[in-house]
């Protein structure tokens, strides 16, 4: 992040509550007349006379725009920690693979969740088309050690989706580093309001902003944060090779709905779990996951290092007729894939053919309703889709 636009927010609220923080995450000094979130700069080329000594010289390498919302997704994964660095890229799949790539070559060993995000085996095909080795293991019971030796980089997804598992970070990190291993950790569910993987030992946290963080379903981001400069170089050179870089009017979006962050996950969060807490006297559910519910294989380990819990919820009816007929019943819940946005939205996993999962499984994402109107929808649904 470049030194040209100095912000208010960083050192000065890095002990501040998460609402704080958030409403002022890089924000610059103010200037008289001027808005306080300065408007999107479009540029591809910038006024170079000269030796290039500046901070911005092609759209391709740095945009002031992204240097405001790397500030401020910083402030948050990272607050107070010095050399730590963000990165934001076009989307999350953009992160993923500017960490996975940038740091492994041929001959090198990966551990990658076996039961993450539905896009990673497809990862794994190009990997292994490289010349990489790569292991997989489920995110329960911290399988993941079993796989580490001789590993260049264990990647975690945690709380994995959409099987709502947990693993222990700090645990395996410190596993993976006594083995030579880097260890980035896929922060998507939690948001940096409810887990700083840095602060757990991770060497990278990587995120979709396109979900909770940003929380309107408007635009595709993605975002890398390292703790060490070195290894943060390669994963710009990266990004400059492939050119995953973001809109400077998603970038600005992203950063304006930053300020709501908190607020967003707090009613999200808290409403998740009311409905989990609802579902689970239904009869017809079965395989509830929520990482907040004290019964909850995940919650033991999702208590000692998250500060919440999510806002997805995942359950399985008895069918795929029946999830269907129940989707179809909703009048709340939009039918649609991705999660963490305002509204609330669910799908049947199984229509994608990625996800080991049964035929009936539905994945919610809990939105910004009042709780007792969206529980109301949800079981009306579940009643009008009985057999």
């Amino acid at each position: 992040m470049s030194d040209s636009a100095p912000g208010n927010g960083g050192a000065a609220f890095a002990d501040a509550g998460d609402g704080t923080r958030a409403v002022r995450a890089g924000l610059p000094d103010p200037v008289k007349y001027e808005p306080t979130l300065p408007g999107p700069v479009f540029a591809a080329h910038f006024h170079l006379p000269g030796d290039p000594t500046g901070p911005y010289t092609y759209g391709r390498d740095e945009n002031p725009t992204w240097t405001l919302l790397e500030r401020a997704i910083g402030e948050l994964e990272a607050p107070g920690r010095e050399g730590a660095e963000t990165l934001v890229f076009a989307s999350g799949m953009a992160a993923i693979s500017s960490v996975i790539f940038s740091q492994l070559r041929a001959g090198d060993a990966v551990v990658l969740p076996s039961d993450g995000y539905q896009v990673l085996p497809l990862v794994r095909a190009q990997l292994e088309a490289y010349g990489v080795e790569v292991r997989t293991a489920p995110t329960g019971g911290d399988a993941q050690l079993d796989v580490l030796d001789g590993a260049k980089l264990l990647w975690i997804e945690t709380p994995s989706n959409p099987g709502l598992d947990v693993c222990d970070v700090r645990r395996l990190a410190e596993a993976a580093h006594a083995r030579g291993a880097l260890v980035a950790v896929d922060n998507t569910l939690a948001t940096p309001l409810g887990q700083r993987p840095l602060e757990l030992g991770a060497d990278f946290s990587v995120a979709s902003g396109t979900k909770q963080l940003t929380g309107h379903g408007d635009i595709l981001l993605g975002y890398v944060t390292g703790r060490d400069a070195g290894t943060m170089a390669a994963v710009r050179r990266w990004r400059k090779i492939v050119g995953a870089i973001p809109g400077p009017m998603e970038a600005w979006l992203a950063h304006r709905s930053i300020a709501t962050l908190q607020l967003r996950v707090d009613r999200q969060n808290a409403t998740a779990l009311k409905v989990a807490e609802a579902l689970r006297e239904r009869p017809e559910v079965s395989g509830l996951r929520h990482p907040g519910l004290p019964g909850d294989p995940s919650h033991k380990i999702a208590s000692q290092q998250m500060r919440s819990f999510g806002c997805v919820v995942s359950f399985t009816l008895p069918s795929r007729a029946r999830a269907d007929r129940f989707l179809d019943a909703l009048r709340l819940v939009d039918a649609a894939t991705s999660f963490g946005g305002v509204r609330s939205t669910a799908e049947r996993r199984g229509r994608w053919g990625g996800d080991a999962v049964p035929e009936g499984f539905i994945r919610l994402s809990v939105g910004a309703e009042d709780p007792e109107d969206l529980i109301a929808d949800l079981l009306r649904a579940l009643d009008e889709s009985a057999d």
